[in-house]
């Protein structure tokens, strides 16, 4: 009777093998061998790449108006034996992480820019303090974006109001030059008209309905 068991493991798994509480050896997807003594212990280790998005976050600016902040990381297991032995939770480490770096980014931006730089370099400054903190607990970051950035009721409206004025504004403008743009062709016709009388005269017959008479001078 083979004194062996087999254990398999998936694609998206690794495996680490302890003997007597030492690491011995980490598996990759497959079948392997594993023998039957009790001082033998495994432990499987999910390394597939997945998304966790950060509880919505109250991050003051710098003039000191309170927005709610979501961000999400895109994260994997880098590194099984570090994400198992290093610390019991090693998300923890990247979650805090990620945190720190919003509150430090829109702190230092007034609410304006703060949803400019949400898209583009915030999003950097996330993703360089996830991976930092992640390659010392096994956990590779691929992305840490800014989902969400939610203005305090009051400042919507305002937003609101200011984006209605500018709309009615740019009607107004293009309703006058348009007005303008009449009045100089109304000009230039009427300049035309008084240079040229014989143009005149046509134009004013043209004018007359079917069956009228005019009488020249």
């Amino acid at each position: 009777m083979s004194i062996f068991r087999t254990l398999h493991v998936a694609l998206e798994e690794r495996v680490l093998e302890y003997r007597d509480g030492t690491f011995t050896r980490e598996l990759g997807p497959g079948r392997h061998r594993r023998g039957r003594a009790s001082r033998t212990q495994y432990r499987r280790v999910y390394v597939a790449e997945r998304i966790s998005t950060l509880a919505p976050q109250d991050v003051l600016t710098s003039e000191g108006v309170s927005l709610r902040v979501t961000a999400a990381v895109r994260w994997g297991v880098a590194e099984p034996r570090q994400f198992v032995e290093v610390t019991s939770q090693p998300f923890d480490a990247v979650y805090l992480a990620v945190q720190v770096a919003l509150r430090e980014a829109v702190a230092a931006h007034e609410v304006a820019e703060v949803a400019r730089q949400a898209r583009g370099p915030m999003g950097v400054t996330l993703t360089e303090a996830a991976q930092a903190v992640g390659a010392q607990v096994g956990v590779g970051v691929r992305e840490a974006v800014v989902k969400d950035v939610i203005l305090p009721p009051e400042l919507r409206s305002a937003y609101a109001a200011l984006a209605t004025a500018r709309t009615r504004g740019q009607a107004k403008l293009e309703e006058a030059r348009a007005e303008t743009a009449a009045l100089r062709s109304l000009a230039n016709g009427a300049k035309l008209l008084e240079e040229h009388p014989a143009l005149a005269r046509q134009r004013l017959v043209e004018a007359l309905p079917p069956g009228a008479r005019v009488k020249v001078r």
